[in-house]
């Protein structure tokens, strides 16, 4: 499918920007677009002026704004060079549905999630820089440049849950109408984020709680008509207190209590009461427990559900820790600092959990109600677990509207409370169980207020709640669980999508700040509440801004035009190689004269034998030692270029002597590696040995002859024994190749008394 073209009326004045979700099981592409600002200013009047840009899906049919890829980014770890392939589909995506004239000014982001903050740091910088390289130089879309965030700045990253929160803060307010309250009587809400690990609260003190509260973030928006507006959130997680988690530990402390209680085996098999299982669920559970718990207590148990709502409420309440010492001055629950809250001005909305164990299991998604949702848990947890099994089937069966637990037929909405196709038979078994631990973590953890009708409200819905409250004065109800605004999820990436819109308006003075990221508008990051987390990359920016002040101003980055510090590290690295070939200029002079001689060797005794054997026969020479010096010549011009001292001569090298016959050569150097003894023979006139021949002639002995297989010697002009010979270059002893005067008195004082034997030590 090719890319669009800004002719489409769609494309007019509209910006766009990229979000990919890079989380633990796999990484989404979502797509936004908003209208520019300069356009929304002629075309809107001044109240539409007053609000946030309008950031919306970034496709024209809204169907294919994002796109999921698996698995999770940090399952690259190991493997950087898969995460090019792993991209493609996303980047593709994208590519697809942004005209090409407008990708290089669409901001792309890669915000890695809970996934990537379990790497070890080496492995977090690897997978980081290997992804911004990719997105780099395969796509057009504007990427940050380098920064102490990271190789690509801003745009390719990890962030913590913190971040996540304000995110999520900034998507709540900004599809709840949260930020159009005046700056006197602010109307935000209060975000609430619960997963399987972690559970995070981001919410507005109100305006005196603020003069007073600790670790305030400050986060600016600019609406249209290019003003700003300021707002101080806190944030904070709890990690460890997801529903995932929370049932590990609940898990041991009910293991660690049936161990105290516990008597010797009586042979049966061993069962655990567990009240936060529906009634007669069995399930196996292995334990997390420290190094100190019994060999006994780390085995797998078997847990039977009894299905107590209350039981399950009280044995739960402790894991939230009330009783830690708390080290400032008000704490909600495991010793963290949390600024009061005034609920009848906060008025919060939960998302994730807060939204799944209300709405698919219940039904009860949207405004709280306390009492319809407890009848609702209590129930749920009293069946008989194939009763559930079985009702859940049967809706399977029937279908259901849009999952929020209505059935119908005949177009007559029949019965709600069912569940939806999409709820598995994990998330039935650990219903009861995750009920609880949010009526708990929301009621003695954060301390919200249970709204009860003294006139009993037990056929009332979330709904007629609201509107109970309404006309008593109480306001928007505390709480409410929520997936989505219109066709709108509610999502971090959205509340970052925000702040990008709005950094995009031109300000109204020219004295206002740039729109940043929350974390980015600090002074001192070291002072911050929430630390980012910045794997180690090597920054050479970061590490010049600390030591500038020490510098002269000549050497200032500014002053160079280059970075001195940067500089400074690729002269290190250049002398360090240096060094280190200077260190091995012995083990390298070696190698290059192993090799040398080597082809010396090889060369020489072939151009050597096909040389003799041709001058005996009255033929020209085959080979020249030209042709082997053009070979060597380059290796030697190698060895000279490293600083090694010029080539000795060869240990075979060859000379030829005017006084010497014609193709008859003189080794410079006797090779050390061979030997010859000969048999004591009959001495002649000139005090030589003399072979007897089998037809009774003598042949004097010429030290230069080579010897037959039979003992006896082969004169010079015997061509035929010498081509035979040469035929096994490879045994040629060319140290026999001597002047006949030098060898001769040679052997006249070393022959007498040696063995018979003819011995070649090679």
């Amino acid at each position: 499918m090719p890319p669009p073209t800004v002719v489409d009326p769609w494309f007019a004045s509209r910006r766009f920007g990229v979000v990919i979700d890079a989380g633990s099981s796999g990484s989404r592409l979502q797509i936004y677009s908003w209208k520019d600002a300069r356009t929304v200013r002629l075309e809107q009047g001044a109240d539409a002026l007053r609000s946030l840009p309008q950031v919306g899906k970034g496709t024209e049919n809204g169907e294919e704004w994002s796109v999921k890829v698996e698995p999770g980014l940090s399952t690259f770890g190991d493997d950087p060079d898969g995460i090019g392939p792993y991209l493609v589909p996303l980047l593709e995506h994208a590519r697809t549905h942004i005209p090409p004239s407008l990708q290089p000014d669409t901001p792309l982001f890669l915000l890695a999630t809970a996934g990537m903050r379990l790497l070890a740091p080496e492995k977090q910088a690897e997978v980081l820089q290997t992804t911004c390289h990719f997105l780099k130089f395969h796509s057009n879309f504007k990427i940050d440049e380098p920064s102490a965030a990271g190789p690509c700045g801003s745009s390719v990253r990890i962030i913590t849950g913190e971040e996540e929160g304000l995110y999520g803060w900034v998507a709540v307010n900004y599809l709840m109408d949260g930020f159009k309250g005046s700056d006197d009587t602010p109307l935000t809400y209060g975000f609430l984020d619960m997963g399987g690990a972690s559970t995070q609260i981001a919410f507005e003190p109100s305006r005196e709680e603020q003069e007073r509260a600790q670790n305030l973030i400050d986060v600016r928006l600019r609406r249209l008509d290019g003003h700003d507006i300021n707002h101080k959130v806190f944030v904070t997680t709890w990690l460890g207190y997801g529903t995932n988690q929370a049932r590990e530990r609940y898990v041991g402390q009910l293991i660690n209590e049936y161990e105290a209680n516990r008597t010797l085996s009586t042979g049966t098999e061993e069962q655990i009461d567990d009240p936060c299982l529906p009634k007669d669920l069995m399930l196996t559970n292995t334990p997390v427990q420290p190094d100190a718990a019994s060999p006994h207590a780390k085995t797998p148990h078997k847990f039977v559900g009894t299905g107590s709502w209350e039981q399950c409420l009280e044995r739960t309440l402790p894991l939230l820790n009330k009783d830690t010492p708390c080290p400032d001055s008000h704490c909600l629950f495991n010793g963290v600092y949390v600024p009061p809250i005034d609920f009848n001005a906060s008025h919060f909305i939960g998302v994730s959990e807060y939204w799944y164990s209300s709405e698919q299991s219940f039904g009860l998604g949207g405004p709280y109600d306390f009492v319809e949702y407890e009848r609702a848990a209590a129930e749920f947890c009293a069946k008989d677990w194939t009763d559930i099994l079985k009702g859940h089937e049967e809706t399977r069966q029937k279908g259901h509207l849009g999952g929020d637990g209505e059935v119908e037929e005949g177009g007559v909405v029949v019965d709600t409370g069912k569940w939806g196709l999409d709820v598995e038979i994990r998330r039935l078994q650990m219903q009861c169980f995750k009920a609880a631990w949010i009526v708990n973590v929301l009621h003695e953890g954060i301390g919200m207020p249970r709204i009860v009708d003294p006139e009993g409200n037990s056929t009332t819905s979330g709904e007629k709640v609201a509107a109970q409250a309404q006309t008593k004065g109480l306001g928007r109800p505390s709480f409410q669980s929520m997936d989505s605004v219109g066709d709108i999820a509610i999502s971090w990436t959205l509340g970052k999508m925000v702040l990008e819109a709005s950094r995009e308006v031109p300000a109204a003075t020219a004295q206002a700040r740039p729109i940043v990221d929350p974390l980015d508008d600090i002074p001192d990051i070291s002072t911050s509440p929430v630390q980012p987390i910045r794997p180690p990359f090597i920054d050479f920016d970061a590490f010049e801004d600390k030591i500038s002040h020490h510098l002269p101003h000549s050497l200032t980055r500014h002053s160079l035009g280059f970075s001195p510090i940067a500089f400074a590290f690729y002269l290190l690295i250049c002398a360090f190689c240096a060094a280190t070939l200077y260190r091995m200029r012995h083990r390298i002079r070696g190698t290059v004269r192993r090799f040398v001689n080597k082809r010396d060797r090889s060369y020489l005794s072939e151009g050597f034998m096909m040389e003799e054997g041709l001058s005996l026969t009255g033929g020209a020479p085959a080979s020249s030692p030209s042709r082997l010096s053009k070979f060597i010549s380059p290796l030697t011009r190698l060895s000279s270029s490293l600083g090694l001292r010029a080539s000795r001569p060869s240990p075979i090298s060859v000379s030829r002597e005017p006084s010497l016959r014609s193709g008859q050569y003189s080794p410079a150097r006797v090779s050390p590696l061979r030997s010859f003894s000969f048999p004591p023979q009959p001495k002649g006139q000139n005090g030589l040995t003399v072979q007897d021949e089998p037809n009774g002639t003598a042949t004097s002995y010429v030290p230069s002859s080579p010897r037959l297989p039979d003992g006896s010697f082969m004169s010079n002009g015997s061509v035929s024994s010498l081509q035979s010979r040469s035929r096994n270059s490879s045994h040629i002893n060319l140290s026999s190749l001597a002047p006949r005067q030098t060898v001769s008195r040679t052997l006249t004082g070393m022959y007498h008394g040696q063995s018979a034997s003819y011995r070649d030590e090679e």
